[in-house]
């Protein structure tokens, strides 16, 4: 059996990497090691957004099924349980803590570190007011000077990640410790740096700019693009591309020293596969960030090295497909849960029948959207109404809405997300319930935009 490496990268937009095009060299390990692989340039995401994507990434599942996406059903199998199961060591090494034991993700692993809660100094002073002060009149005054220190001071309150050289390391150190030399390994390595804050070292922004921009400085232009993107210049513009490629190629650099190691280790007898959970807005349709269904936020890359025949694809592919390809090349039996395809179709000349990505996601409050991305035409279902319908052909960059001029492709759209609904309900899992999150698990997941 073969060794598999499985790599994610949160907020990763596929026109920001070089084999995608992008004109600005910050992915060069990236493009190196999928330069002997296959390559899918049309891999999306079911929906934009970590919570969202990971369900399809590691159990195979569009994000409404089983209960949804607050935390991992017993009825889902999760890839490294496969692997478990099949005799792999198993090691998963992230610190986005949506992906925690506590959204139970912890299992079939050897090793897993999803990083404990940080305790910095301001988190415990949060944590002291949110048990000693709620319901007085001095909280709502703390959580404003918080909110004024972070939009108008940058500072810095706490920390937000696990950097990719530390995440390197430790996925490194799982290879050098080794098991039974005849146990096969499957290795998982999510890297966060990619997602906002971007504070990237000052080395890999001076790639990209004379000078570079200090943690608070950063920390304010984001608030600015969160809650004031009609005042961003364009040079607060460029500033904030400049730290995203430079995070980037940050996390391209500790992906090239990971490679070396795995190759180190395994020799050429492993595969792997490479992807992001979902791209990022910079203001396209008014907004940055969030998890919205539109190409930008949905369009990722995906590339596999070590199966098939080499080069690029351009056949429509969903995330929930990734599960069931590493499983299928292992040569081990895919769970029945699963719904996507494995790609092995694609890459061997076999069979494959995927038209169309489809998702949905919730509001936090049981109101559900849903979306259906074929190579033409993208329908988004709006839970108040408002569908949209764009022709991905005249109109790549969704800004036309076409519902009312293309009625007949809108009816067709709609009856495929009626199909998609049916699938969820049949496999709702009312047992599925958010866990409650401790003080600092909540914080750090504010910290990063998230509403927990």
């Amino acid at each position: 059996m073969q060794n598999v490496l499985l790599i994610t990268i949160d907020s990763l937009r596929a026109d920001h990497v070089g084999y995608h095009g992008y004109d600005r060299d910050v992915t060069p390990n990236i493009d190196r090691i999928a330069g002997d692989g296959a390559r899918f340039t049309n891999a999306f995401a079911h929906v934009g957004g970590t919570v969202f994507s990971f369900p399809s990434i590691l159990t195979g599942v569009t994000p409404l099924m089983y209960g949804g996406h607050d935390r991992v059903s017993n009825r889902q199998t999760i890839v490294s349980e496969v692997f478990d199961d099949a005799g792999y060591r198993t090691g998963g090494f992230h610190s986005n803590l949506y992906l925690s034991a506590q959204f139970g993700y912890d299992r079939g692993w050897d090793e897993f570190f999803d990083s404990a809660p940080d305790e910095s100094a301001m988190t415990k002073a949060r944590k002291f007011a949110k048990s000693n002060l709620e319901g007085t009149p001095i909280f709502p005054l703390l959580q404003r000077g918080y909110d004024l220190l972070e939009s108008s001071g940058g500072i810095n309150v706490g920390n937000y990640h696990v950097p990719a050289d530390e995440i390197t390391d430790k996925a490194i150190e799982f290879l050098r410790s080794g098991g039974d030399a005849d146990d096969p390994e499957f290795l998982w390595v999510h890297y966060m740096d990619v997602h906002h804050p971007f504070l990237p070292p000052e080395e890999y922004q001076l790639e990209f700019r004379d000078e570079p921009i200090g943690d608070r400085e950063s920390i304010k232009l984001r608030r600015k693009f969160i809650e004031e993107p009609e005042n961003v210049t364009e040079e607060e513009y460029q500033t904030f591309i400049d730290l995203y490629d430079a995070e980037i190629l940050f996390n391209d650099e500790e992906i090239g020293r990971l490679f070396d190691v795995v190759e180190e280790e395994w020799g050429d007898e492993y595969v792997a596969a490479l992807t992001a959970d979902h791209g990022e807005h910079f203001l396209e349709h008014d907004y940055f960030s969030g998890a919205k269904p539109y190409d930008v936020k949905t369009h990722v890359p995906l590339f596999f090295t070590g199966v098939g025949e080499t080069g690029e694809y351009d056949d429509i592919v969903g995330l929930t497909d990734l599960p069931p390809t590493l499983v299928d090349v292992a040569g081990l039996d895919r769970p029945d849960s699963w719904q996507g395809h494995s790609l092995r179709g694609v890459l061997e000349g076999g069979e494959y029948p995927r038209t169309d990505v489809v998702g949905g996601w919730d509001d936090g409050e049981n109101e559900e959207d849903y979306v259906v991305r074929e190579d033409e035409w993208k329908l988004i279902r709006r839970h108040e109404g408002g569908d949209e319908l764009y022709d991905l052909v005249t109109d790549p960059e969704e800004q036309t809405n076409v519902i009312d001029d293309e009625p007949a492709e809108a009816r067709r759209l709609q009856k495929r997300v009626d199909e998609h609904i049916e699938l969820v309900r049949a496999t709702a899992d009312d047992d599925v319930e958010r866990p409650d999150m401790d003080e600092d698990v909540k914080e750090r997941l504010r910290r990063l935009g998230y509403s927990e």
